[in-house]
């Protein structure tokens, strides 16, 4: 801390200290977490969830979320505030007044997932300002504030703590009698009920329908430090009266053999968290837990109460929270942003479009947040499914880290007209294949993929197998010996496998081989193999590498080949024989087609399923220059690829290629292996050629 934190960061006045705060513990937690995450293929038990999932968010990423929810929020109800003058990462809008009597103590903000509170204590700072506009004292508006507006829930004991001592902090900060009145703020840890039995209930002097309410929150909360704010409370509970019963039941001072008082306590505390999810909120302001390794417990939950939803645990936030949110409200983000293409939260992507508004979206570049391992975006939900136009800011293009998109984003929002700053309906989405949230699609794009056919009318874009075990059943060509690898031969123990190897254009990367004896009975045999589209084994077609699209890349894939997963493949659809395959390759090698994946597949993974979507503007052969010209390209490339030893085709070096006639020794015989290539390096293949 004295070493490595400049002494600026713990001024109070520079506002530095709540961020060293949530700082220290996401490095607190450090070494669990990558204990934790570093776990192969384990699921995460639920006492190691806090540190698998405790991410600090970014100061500016904070202020952005409060600034565009909380502070919109107030500022369409207020229409003569100046809070917008204090509020640096405002996106440029128009605002949809609705009234101008919003009273401040009436608004509601939640972080439900708050960690050490940063979300909070900053929304603290912005409702002082609402509270000043409003004619209130600093010292009377801090203890307002703990008393009506901010709310937050963990289940993590050490965050809640921190998180408490911050807004502690923040209220001494505006009123020096803060730790000594009776505010406390309302923030709260998820206990389990688990200890809570059958015996409690039976010494309660209380009425069998209070009885049978307790046990159900009981339930309902049996492994909440496991689900935590994903709870859903089905029907509601009147926690006033709860209360009441449970404050007055007489507390026997001596012998307490069912622990009556230490779990009436318990039961008090969970009541304040009952209360505080059934409360809907202005503002639902978190940075949600990112976690797809979930334990029998919350899988299970989340299977049963989040189904459309449980890609990921923060894709169960997302809808959760937009909808804790009263209408007209605002839920806020910081997510990964693979939930804007990718297939599996498709239907989030359906319910958000379909019934609420996407308000604004920073997506940032792909490796901006150095504390993830997954690409970040930032993101405003509106529950209301008016039809708005949404502000999108677009930092794929600025490298750096954190720093240099806060300086592009505050740049976007001082000049409104740069190119990386976009206004569209999402309305548009529902256009686009799997409701992409493309936001930089233009109206032409959009139409394209309206007006045409998709690519899976004309291609099959397929997947190929697992082996299960690479280094068991694959080999370079020259490595193991064979007689032949035509998929044809039943005999033929070893066969010619695509699987991806550089993204390269027309051809080459053909240097494997897949044990595949009896038609390939031992890799069908492994338990870990998958075998998929075994009928297209052998077709030619066109291959791409799956991983890997931003250096993208279509080949031919000759006849003869099984491929892999890494080398996805496409064939042309025998009952549709208008596009040739040369044709289909020169067009994937475009720009158009590069422009058109780049609204469909923005991530590193270019799946079949992405390219089966891709729009075909012409569906014939009426261009025989275009097929001309491809199969050019393509024996440009193979001649290319073939004059690399690597190459099974290989069969001299072009530095000896156009050696003079009267030069070669042609008695000498050259040595040739089971493919016919010279089994030598290229040194000794020129001494005994060639002399």
């Amino acid at each position: 801390m004295i070493d490595g934190i400049p002494e600026s960061d713990f001024d109070v006045q520079l506002e530095g200290q709540v961020e060293i705060i949530g700082w220290l513990y996401q490095y607190y937690n450090e070494e669990p977490h990558n204990a934790v995450v570093n776990i192969n293929g384990g699921t995460v038990k639920t006492n190691d969830i806090p540190a698998a999932t405790q991410l600090f968010t970014t100061d500016w990423v904070v202020r952005y979320m409060v600034d565009n929810s909380l502070g919109k929020y107030y500022l369409e109800r207020n229409a003569h505030s100046e809070l917008g003058t204090h509020l640096e990462f405002l996106l440029p809008d128009s605002l949809e007044m609705v009234s101008d009597d919003l009273d401040v103590t009436q608004i509601k903000v939640i972080d439900n997932a708050m960690g050490s509170g940063h979300i909070l204590v900053y929304a603290f700072d912005v409702l002082m300002k609402m509270y000043a506009e409003q004619g209130y004292s600093s010292r009377e508006a801090s203890s307002l504030i703990l008393e009506n507006n901010l709310f937050g829930l963990e289940i993590d004991k050490r965050a809640y703590q921190l998180a408490y001592f911050a807004l502690m902090m923040k209220a001494r900060e505006y009123n020096r009698r803060a730790l000594t009145s009776n505010i406390s703020p309302k923030v709260y840890v998820f206990e389990d009920t688990s200890n809570i039995n059958d015996n409690y209930f039976e010494s309660l002097p209380v009425s069998e329908s209070n009885i049978q309410d307790l046990k159900y929150i009981v339930s309902l909360f049996h492994d909440s430090r496991t689900l935590g704010s994903i709870i859903q409370i089905d029907k509601p509970v009147k926690t006033g009266n709860l209360r009441t019963v449970l404050t007055n039941i007489p507390q026997d001072t001596s012998l307490d053999l069912n622990n009556t008082r230490e779990i009436t306590y318990q039961l008090l505390r969970l009541l304040d968290i009952v209360e505080t999810m059934q409360n809907k909120y202005e503002a639902v302001i978190t940075n949600p837990p990112y976690l797809n390794k979930m334990n029998k417990v919350l899988k299970e939950y989340v299977k049963t109460h989040y189904k459309d939803y449980s890609s990921d645990l923060f894709s169960v936030f997302i809808w959760h929270n937009i909808n804790m949110t009263v209408t007209n409200g605002y839920a806020a983000y910081m997510t990964p942003f693979v939930w804007m293409f990718i297939k599996s939260y498709e239907n989030l992507r359906k319910s958000i479009l379909n019934t609420k508004l996407i308000s604004s979206l920073i997506q940032m570049e792909y490796s901006a947040f150095e504390e993830a391992t997954v690409p970040i975006n930032t993101f405003v939900l509106k529950n209301s499914s008016t039809s708005e136009n949404g502000v999108y800011i677009k930092l794929s293009d600025f490298k750096g880290g954190m720093d240099v998109q806060k300086v592009k984003t505050l740049e976007a929002i001082e000049n409104p007209d740069v190119d990386y700053l976009y206004r569209t309906n999402q309305s548009n989405f529902k256009n686009l294949p799997g409701f992409v949230i493309a936001y930089w699609a233009s109206q032409t794009v959009i139409n394209s993929f309206k007006q045409f056919k998709p690519l899976d009318n004309y291609f099959d874009a397929k997947t190929g197998l697992q082996t299960g075990d690479n280094t068991t059943f694959l080999r370079f060509w020259f490595e193991p010996a064979f007689t032949s690898t035509n998929i044809a031969v039943p005999a033929a123990t070893w066969h010619k496998i695509n699987t991806g190897g550089d993204s390269v254009r027309w051809y080459g990367q053909y240097d494997t081989v897949i044990y595949w004896p009896n038609n390939g009975l031992t890799v069908k045999s492994h338990k870990s193999s998958v075998i998929r589209n075994e009928q297209y084994y052998g077709k030619p077609g066109i291959s791409w590498k799956r991983i890997g699209s931003s250096s993208m890349g279509f080949k031919s894939l000759p006849e003869n080949f099984i491929f892999d997963q890494s080398g996805d493949s496409m064939f042309r659809n025998e009952e549709n024989s208008l596009i040739s395959d040369y044709w289909m390759l020169g067009y994937l090698n475009s720009i158009v087609a590069k422009t058109m994946l780049s609204f469909i597949a923005p991530t590193l993974n270019l799946t079949a399923g992405n390219l089966n979507k891709l729009p075909i503007a012409d569906a014939n052969n009426s261009q025989p220059s275009v097929n001309y010209l491809v199969e050019e390209a393509v024996n440009i490339a193979k001649e290319n690829w073939d004059s690399v030893e690597m190459s099974w085709d290989f069969s001299k070096h072009p530095l000896v290629q156009h050696i003079d006639e009267h030069n070669r020794n042609w008695n000498i015989i050259p040595i040739l292996n089971h493919c016919n290539v010279p089994n030598l390096s290229q040194k000794i293949f020129l001494e005994v050629n060639y002399g």
